[in-house]
């Protein structure tokens, strides 16, 4: 049985409908219709702030789930669970397991890069300059890969690499 939505987000209300209908009428096996079960199970949760349901469901999904494209958004919302509670080399290694098995997603990336952004803010907020330099690097790195892959995302990030002089020529 689904979980009972606790919200009444109308876009999630017609998610949910619309992934019922689908998971009804598609021609999937059954091991992967209850791969979907449970990745959709962990988006709900996840959404609604219940981080461990979205994660025990997530996990679920994993042992099921044999597409690797499948595979790496699952691996994609584990890392932002990580993230958002904190836990930060925890969420590098989901965001850098999804992009092994699927290298087209830019929010990764992006994730990746907010993160060694952060991490080199709090360097140089102790003075540790050279850490924070080599942390501002990686930062950069990430959105330019992000960012080619999604030029028209990632503005903050494209201006951020312009006035720091992280910018390759062949972004511009």
């Amino acid at each position: 049985m689904g979980r009972i939505q606790k919200n009444d987000n109308f876009i999630d209300k017609t998610f949910t409908i619309i992934a019922d209908i689908l998971l009804k009428v598609f021609p999937a096996s059954k091991q992967e219709k209850q791969a979907f079960f449970y990745y959709r199970e962990g988006m709900s949760a996840q959404s609604e702030g219940e981080y461990a349901e979205a994660l025990e469901n997530y996990y679920e999904a994993l042992q099921i789930e044999e597409d690797p494209y499948d595979r790496s958004y699952i691996l994609y919302n584990i890392g932002l669970i990580y993230s958002s509670n904190g836990k930060y080399l925890k969420a590098l290694e989901y965001y850098h397991q999804a992009l092994e098995l699927n290298s087209n997603l830019p929010q990764a990336l992006n994730n990746i890069a907010v993160i060694y952004h952060y991490q080199g803010i709090k360097a140089s907020e102790v003075e540790n300059l050279e850490v924070a330099k080599t942390l501002f690097d990686k930062a950069g790195e990430y959105w330019q890969q992000a960012i080619k892959l999604a030029p028209n995302n990632y503005i903050e990030a494209q201006n951020w690499l312009k006035t720091t002089g992280r910018m390759s020529g062949n972004l511009l």
